[in-house]
């Protein structure tokens, strides 16, 4: 019985742990700005803004090459793609270049591969970016063909709502929307202009080094596991984000009634606490040595463009409709997102990284799913999964199934699934990971066939063919499912 108890309460702190390092250390300058950009794009960007790129009538060689060229600017991991997913979804973006993007800016956006070629090898990155890209349009042009009579009902159904019909996108919204994506890319870009402080103050808590040691027994702290651990600023910021939730709750929930005491509150709130954390705080022997980083002054101006449009060049009915399309997303993601991370953190109690090496060791199609397995459960953080492959690498994994790891922990983590759930149906969701993990296999067993000698010419080949079978099973299996089976999907 107590063996029993002594498992359940490691689990359970396995998953507390893991939700812990996640609110402290990614939620803010990840997610928060990525709700006020699918919020903006809900409320301000008009419908034909979205449609004429990336609508399920555009041409082909139009939406879905902008679909991947806007996912490659985003460095974020899969949860934080998913509330713009949403916001251009919602906007009447077709269902196959939305996944196009859902897919393409975790797998293979530009920082991630130019770290994978820095730590692991450019013939990663390369591979990393071209079967990304082939298969990322791939399983969007597939998903539009499966679901092509629930993408025509979701076209005609777009929340149409806010943003004015056949009026273009002013330029106040525009800059505005640029203004917090500016913001997100500041707060998340790993550069050293950014990341490196400027100057350093000294505040004397003689008591820092040990409070931090006791938040390391805690929630310990291994880069070579993926662990990240809680610092002290952590746990502050773990702090202000209850306080933004609970006067966000009270200042939001009703803002289309207008802004009251507790908006105000939540808004500067939110400011300060991303001020807060774009700060480096460390716990020293003489105490806390607070650094101004890069960061904190990229995200201090975009905070001060948004303030200055915000009150300028936005209508009270924009800022308004803004506010309750991004209160929307939060409600509808982030209570998935918190269960989510804490099944993933007790799960990765139960799985050994060494099981994953002993399968995965050769270029088999069980070795590849294996990798495709691992990274569904064993969820990183972006760009934390490329040293977690590398260290995969030295221990004996083949090449091959590290690729198809590294497309599909980026994709598949358990709460990006919840949300994605929560947004486009279960029905679509199960066929988005079922072909993510094929074509992620597929990937690894391309990719691995390569570095053990086979030509260019043959791997075109098994590729195309793969490619023309699946398509031409799934048209067969469309044209028997008829309109009113996708109803409610």
């Amino acid at each position: 019985m107590d063996g029993v108890l002594g498992f359940a309460m490691s689990m359970f702190y396995g998953g507390a742990g893991n939700l812990a390092a996640y609110l402290a250390a990614h939620v803010l300058l990840c997610l928060l700005p990525a709700f006020f950009i699918a919020g903006a794009m809900s409320a301000l960007i008009p419908k034909e803004t979205v449609t004429r790129f990336l609508g399920r009538n555009s041409p082909k060689t139009v939406s879905y090459p902008a679909a991947a060229a806007a996912g490659s600017l985003l460095a974020v991991c899969s949860c934080t793609i998913v509330p713009l997913f949403a916001g251009i979804y919602k906007k009447g973006a077709g269902l196959g270049p939305a996944i196009t993007f859902l897919f393409f800016a975790p797998a293979a956006n530009i920082l991630a591969l130019v770290y994978t070629g820095g730590i692991i090898g450019p013939d990663l990155a390369i591979a990393r970016f071209l079967l990304s890209l082939t298969f990322g349009i791939g399983i969007g042009l597939i998903m539009a063909l499966i679901f092509r009579a629930d993408d025509a009902a979701h076209d005609l159904a777009t929340d149409s709502a806010f943003a004015a019909q056949g009026a273009g996108m002013g330029r106040a919204p525009l800059v505005f929307l640029f203004m917090w994506v500016a913001l997100l890319l500041a707060g998340t870009l790993k550069l050293g202009v950014l990341t490196g402080s400027w100057f350093q103050v000294e505040l004397p808590l003689a008591d820092a080094q040990a409070w931090q040691s006791v938040l390391d027994r805690l929630v310990p702290y291994d880069a070579a596991k993926g662990e990240e651990g809680v610092s002290l600023q952590g746990v502050v910021l773990i702090v202000l984000l209850a306080a933004i939730g609970f006067s966000a709750w009270r200042g939001l929930e009703n803002i289309q009634d207008g802004a009251s005491g507790w908006t105000w509150t939540s808004l500067a709130l939110i400011a300060a606490t991303l001020l807060f954390a774009a700060l480096s705080v460390q716990a020293g022997p003489e105490g806390l040595r607070i650094g101004f980083t890069g960061k904190f002054f990229g995200v201090a101006v975009t905070l001060a463009g948004v303030h200055h449009i915000a009150r300028r060049r936005l209508a009270a009915e924009e800022l308004q409709d803004w506010l309750w399309e991004s209160w929307r997303f939060v409600k509808q993601i982030f209570p998935l997102l918190v269960i989510g991370v804490f099944i993933v953190g007790m799960i990765r109690v139960l799985i050994r990284p060494e099981w994953i090496e002993m399968l995965a060791g050769a270029n088999t199609l069980l070795g590849n799913f294996a990798g495709v397995a691992f990274g569904v459960f064993m969820y990183f953080p972006t760009l934390v999964e490329v040293p977690i492959a590398k260290m995969f690498l030295d221990l004996g994994m083949h090449r091959g199934p590290l690729l198809a790891y590294l497309m599909s922990d980026p994709e598949l983590s358990l709460q990006s699934m919840l949300i994605i759930a929560a947004i486009i149906g279960r029905r679509k969701t199960a066929a988005y990971v079922g072909l993510v993990a094929l074509f992620s296999a597929a990937a690894g067993l391309t990719y691995g066939a390569w570095i053990d000698g086979a030509s260019v010419f043959t791997l075109a080949l098994w590729l195309a063919g793969f490619i023309a079978l699946l398509v031409l099973l799934l048209a067969l299996a469309s044209r028997r499912t008829t309109p009113s089976s996708l109803k409610g999907v």
